[in-house]
């Protein structure tokens, strides 16, 4: 069955950002990224009234095909070119996990964006691999994770969802007690090897 375009657990057939909006975001994040670290002044130029329109989003940025930042907002605070600009901003530069970003690696960097849906409450053995990016919660501790991730590790639902309840800190079966499942499905481009730009 075709997916239905009123359901929003199910990603539309056809892309919603054409080739050219999803070339200014990538030279959005990667021209950012640049001027940040070389302590310039530099703002995207006239984005279109698409790009203009509130989303939540996160950049993903690789370095020899290894992970190398990742940062996002959930809910559609800001335009998706700020969002994109400031979230690759904080990839390379305020990602715990990793060094600030070098000026000889920023231009090596390979740029993932992922332009996110609403969220929406769902039963976790509703969840598809590949489709749905998960937001598992309870109380203050939140975890979150793409739908590309689960693929790119070859989990299975059931790892895909103890994996998102690790990432909030909680048992990795929390889920079948009582915390809070939501999805959401993502718009993935990029210019990683594979990837469409």
């Amino acid at each position: 069955m075709l997916p239905q375009p009123d359901n929003p657990s199910l990603p539309s057939l056809f892309p919603e950002y054409s080739p050219q909006e999803r070339s200014f975001l990538l030279d959005a994040a990667r021209r950012a990224i640049l001027a940040a670290v070389r302590r310039e002044n530099w703002k995207p130029n006239n984005p279109s009234a698409h790009l203009a329109e509130p989303r939540g989003a996160f950049t993903t940025l690789h370095l020899d095909d290894r992970l190398r930042g990742c940062v996002g907002f959930v809910y559609p605070v800001k335009s998706l070119c700020t969002t994109v600009v400031e979230t690759a901003v904080a990839a390379a530069f305020h990602d715990p996990r990793f060094l600030p970003v070098t000026e000889e690696e920023g231009s090596r960097l390979q740029i993932e964006i992922s332009v996110l849906s609403q969220l929406f409450r769902i039963d976790p053995r509703a969840v598809i691999v590949g489709q749905h990016g998960l937001l598992v919660s309870r109380g203050f501790q939140r975890g979150l994770l793409l739908p590309q991730v689960a693929v790119e590790h070859g989990w299975s639902c059931e790892m895909f969802l103890d994996e998102a309840c690790l990432k909030a800190g909680l048992s990795p079966d929390a889920w079948k007690h009582g915390a809070t499942v939501e999805a959401f499905t993502a718009e993935v481009f990029g210019d990683r090897a594979g990837q469409a730009a």
